[in-house]
């Protein structure tokens, strides 16, 4: 499996998947974001109580998504940008040092953007659950 920085757009801070483990290109994956909690983040969400942002836990979960979408070799020149975000249930706090394992599967794909549903847990406890809405436009 390629590192995701080989394959997605974004950089640090803003790249949030440390490992793909499993992949069917198009049609899902499976990876990971370590959290350090040396995240900048971590300091002001919340001061006494870290916790990840539900946002940033979507985020990871859409990083995921697109570098499913960016192994179709009919996007691998493209750029996936967010469409929407649908459904997004937050479970349970995420903490300094957990690994935050995430899933997302493609539930269609089109020439011109898509529809995945992923999730995110801890330790097999759900985190995080959302669908996912892209669109495929050209870099730059």
């Amino acid at each position: 499996m390629r590192p995701p920085a080989e394959v997605l757009p974004h950089r640090p801070p803003f790249l949030f998947l440390d490992e793909v483990v499993a992949m069917v290109a198009g049609e899902r994956a499976e990876g990971y974001w370590q959290l350090t909690g040396e995240e900048p983040f971590f300091a002001g969400h919340f001061p006494g109580r870290p916790t990840l942002p539900g946002v940033l836990m979507a985020e990871a979960i859409a990083q995921l998504g697109a570098y499913i979408v960016l192994h179709d070799t009919r996007f691998a020149d493209k750029l996936p940008l967010f469409g929407g975000l649908d459904g997004a249930r937050f479970r349970r706090q995420v903490t300094p040092g957990d690994r935050l394992d995430l899933e997302v599967e493609m539930t269609r794909l089109s020439a011109r953007g898509g529809r995945g549903v992923g999730k995110a847990s801890v330790s097999g406890e759900l985190a995080c659950q959302c669908e996912l809405l892209f669109v495929v436009v050209d870099p730059g």
